[in-house]
């Protein structure tokens, strides 16, 4: 047990582990960063944004949840893929609650079937989670919670819209109400146990994602190459690459006279100014990486999925 739980008598502090899984865009990101009131994870309406499985750390008098973000479960198409999935699988072993989320706007389809299949076989408490009900009328949510029922037997159900705050807090309760009495796995300061080097290429990449369309959002990784900070200037310099898989590509990225992947660099440069509390000076890189999606080892050398 914590030390400082020991030396306080706090025997009744509870902590435990929520993994989210759902379709891609079912709103798991989202619902990570409102939970935590600040931007932690990326997001868009690109699939396979999350490509990273983490931990946000939420830390509250009483108790730590500790809330597993992972990639939408789908049906793979190349080897990328097929490492998402396994990585949002894989997270649903030894963990206290699993929360699926399923969209409030959209029909229930075989996709949410598959994912509810694999949840209904994990030992754990299981919270359904109907997302985007700002999207969605009283009537569509409650025909959605209906259909969403008979996917599994649920612990606790509870309807959420991360975009205006509806009953965030509602999800934070039911799902510290399954934890048991634990330690605190991760200091009170700590909100993530992603680097810093990685959430830095997120941000990077979310700015791409919502840039292109097409193949592009895809075909890129992104890795932070070096890392500095200045503490004379109160700065981090920060030297990053983009990779993508052909050379059209690389033209796309870049644009007419390096337009494109200037405002890439810009929008990138304004939340990480954000995140880091000081100025930011970014140097962006795109190179090929020929197919890297379908090489695992490449995939894994990005750190995406199950990462290194």
């Amino acid at each position: 047990m914590d030390e400082k739980l020991e030396h306080d008598g706090e025997s009744s502090f509870r902590s435990g582990f929520v993994t989210l899984v759902g379709r891609p865009n079912a709103g798991k990101s989202t619902l990570i960063n409102a939970v935590m009131g600040k931007k932690i994870a990326i997001t868009s309406n690109t699939a396979q944004t999350t490509r990273h499985r983490f931990r946000a750390v939420l830390t509250r008098p009483g108790f730590q949840l500790v809330m597993v973000d992972t990639p939408g479960l789908h049906k793979p198409h190349d080897a990328l893929g097929e490492e998402l999935n396994t990585s949002a699988l894989k997270a649903l072993e030894d963990v206290d609650v699993v929360a699926m989320l399923i969209d409030a706007s959209k029909p229930i389809g075989t996709g949410d079937e598959w994912v509810a299949e694999h949840v209904r076989g994990a030992k754990a408490k299981r919270i359904l989670v109907i997302t985007k009900t700002d999207l969605a009328s009283a009537d569509e949510i409650e025909k959605q919670r209906l259909a969403a029922e008979s996917l599994a037997d649920w612990d606790g159900v509870v309807e959420v819209s991360a975009e205006t705050g509806s009953n965030v807090e509602a999800f934070v309760d039911l799902a510290e109400s399954f934890l048991p009495a634990g330690p605190k796995w991760f200091p009170d300061d700590m909100d993530t146990d992603q680097s810093l080097e990685v959430i830095i290429a997120e941000f990077i990449r979310e700015k791409i994602l919502r840039s292109f369309r097409e193949e592009i959002p895809h075909a890129i990784g992104v890795v932070t190459d070096e890392l500095e900070y200045v503490r004379a200037k109160d700065m981090y310099r920060i030297f990053a690459v983009v990779y993508v898989e052909r050379e059209s590509q690389k033209g796309m990225i870049i644009g007419k006279g390096g337009s494109a992947i200037k405002q890439v660099g810009t929008q990138a440069r304004e939340d990480l100014e954000q995140l880091l509390g000081c100025k930011v000076f970014l140097d962006l890189t795109v190179k090929v990486k020929k197919n890297w999606r379908r090489d695992l080892t490449q995939i894994r050398r990005f750190g995406y999925g199950e990462g290194l």
